[in-house]
């Protein structure tokens, strides 16, 4: 196979899977690593990927990118259904849930449309339609709907869950650099879930591995404000490493949903 042929081989399985790893690429196309870390390279030189630890993600156009809720529908469907599969696994009976708009927590909503003696707080009006008709307490904020994400943001949203207290909140994200923190696009979204984070007594994130290395425009809370994310097991190996280093400095604790060993505990003081 000559060189441009792989390139555009990679450009399309990128735009299928949502992101390419360095490893799985050399096996696939039967090459070195480094053959496939230099056509990765050449592609991120070109625009037409963005090069992270261990693989690539499709090009972003910036800090502004704001998918709608059906274009993320359609990435990693997977590893989002085992993130969601490993998260209702932590939630008990009487207790109040919060999940924020997303892909990943309307997965974890579907996981807990069986419960029993349980209420869920959210902003998202396609999670309330997922848990209609079902035994589970359903507390909608109200605010001014967001089209592309069908969340509802605003001084409406804020103050209600103002009112509210929690047990756990499910917090997703658009991006997790672990050095500048958790992040997404809109400013209104991201004061709605920092206040999430303030009623909360405890805070997961869960989103798959593709959302590492990134950044938005806006801040939601550093690291140091979760207790534990739940992602995939294409973490970049620097990324949970800087996790798990700073498990003793107040960071979370990751769990990697997989294939296989769904959630193995890594914990700072290397157990697993």
């Amino acid at each position: 196979m000559l060189n441009e042929e792989r390139r555009r081989a990679i450009l399309d399985l990128l735009s299928h899977q949502g992101r390419v790893l360095v490893t799985e690429l050399s096996h696939h196309f039967a090459t070195s690593q480094v053959t496939i870390r230099k056509d990765l390279e050449i592609l991120h030189a070109h625009g037409l990927v963005h090069r992270t630890h261990g693989g690539a993600l499709p090009a972003r156009e910036g800090v502004l990118e704001d998918p709608t809720l059906r274009e993320k529908e359609k990435l990693h469907r997977q590893e989002k259904s085992r993130i969601a599969e490993n998260a209702a696994a932590r939630v008990k009976e009487g207790q109040v849930i919060i999940l924020d708009s997303g892909t990943t927590t309307t997965a974890i909503a579907r996981t807990l449309r069986n419960s029993q003696n349980l209420t869920i707080v959210t902003n998202a009006l396609n999670i309330a339609a997922e848990l209609a008709g079902t035994a589970v307490e359903v507390i909608l904020t109200g605010g001014t709907l967001r089209k592309s994400s069908f969340s509802l943001v605003g001084p409406i949203a804020e103050e209600t869950l103002r009112r509210l207290s929690a047990d756990l909140l499910f917090l997703g994200v658009d991006g997790f650099d672990v050095h500048f923190g958790l992040s997404t696009p809109n400013l209104l979204e991201a004061k709605v879930n920092r206040v999430m984070v303030e009623i909360a007594k405890r805070t997961v994130a869960v989103c798959d591995s593709s959302k590492f290395g990134r950044r938005s425009l806006s801040l939601i809370v550093p690291p140091s404000a979760l207790q534990e994310v739940i992602t995939d097991r294409g973490i970049p190996k620097s990324d949970l490493r800087a996790l798990k280093q700073g498990r003793n400095r107040s960071h979370p604790g990751v769990k990697r949903a997989g294939k296989g060993d769904l959630g193995r505990n890594m914990r700072g003081d290397g157990q697993v």
